[in-house]
């Protein structure tokens, strides 16, 4: 067999079986994607291993694999979708009025949290401009949603401390992403940087899948827990407005 044929047969081996992640609405099991593929348990391991290196393939906390954020982020462009920013810059901007802080909608990606559309706050004094920019994701409120709701997967080795109060410990960060599950919204305070506090929530597609999420940012200064706690409510029922809304639209366009 020629090196040319070896390349060609291992593309098509990965195409296969990311195929098979994209199209099944289910989490794949390695049996699973034995199965459908017709591999091998090396082959299909070692092809999903691959996968997962490049964002393409994201394993799950209770086992099996689903989409990577690589696909998670190209879902903003997609027809069932449309234009992620665009669908959102209604939503944001009213959060932003709401609250008078700085308000953005995100997807995660292999280098992190990069944020797509952002409505500054009405204070001179604001969370500062993060467009195209990529956050780390164990110090995001953002970076937390993503975590918890399996569409990123927690950094591996100690994790770097940007802000005051960053989070350091694997252990300490995954123990925080069961309660954000639970109450649908992760904050921070002093995590990323000093002086800076945030909340965020999950946006699901129309399979009920988390797609991206919106956050709210606040100097501390001006900003009491209390206070982080109704930015919390607030940013929640603006990220299940726009989630409807796509949902909606979805269902207009079958």
């Amino acid at each position: 067999m020629t090196a040319t044929e070896t390349g060609t047969q291992a593309i098509d081996r990965a195409s296969k079986v990311l195929v098979h992640l994209i199209e099944n609405d289910e989490v794949m099991t390695l049996s699973g994607v034995m199965e459908e593929s017709q591999l091998s348990k090396s082959t299909a391991a070692r092809v999903l291993r691959a996968l997962e290196r490049n964002g393409l393939a994201q394993r799950q906390p209770g086992g099996g694999f689903r989409p990577g954020p690589v696909l998670v982020g190209y879902a903003h462009r997609d027809a069932s979708v449309g234009d992620l920013a665009g669908l959102a810059r209604p939503f944001l901007e009213q959060l932003a009025a709401a609250t008078g802080e700085t308000v953005n909608v995100a997807i995660p990606t292999p280098a992190g949290v990069m944020r797509l559309a952002q409505v500054d706050s009405t204070h001179p004094l604001g969370a500062g401009n993060w467009i195209g920019s990529r956050i780390p994701i164990h110090a995001s409120s953002l970076g937390k949603i993503f975590m918890a709701f399996g569409v990123a997967q927690p950094p591996f080795g100690r994790l770097s401390r940007l802000g005051p109060n960053a989070i350091t410990s694997i252990d300490e960060l995954l123990a925080e992403l069961e309660p954000v599950r639970e109450s649908g919204y992760a904050t921070t305070w002093e995590e990323l940087e000093a002086g800076l506090c945030s909340t965020a929530a999950p946006v699901r597609g129309s399979k009920g899948t988390v797609i991206a999420a919106i956050s709210v940012s606040a100097p501390t200064v001006r900003t009491s827990r209390q206070r982080l706690a109704e930015l919390s409510m607030q940013v929640v029922s603006a990220a299940e407005a726009l989630s409807n809304h796509i949902q909606q639209s979805k269902q207009l366009e079958e």
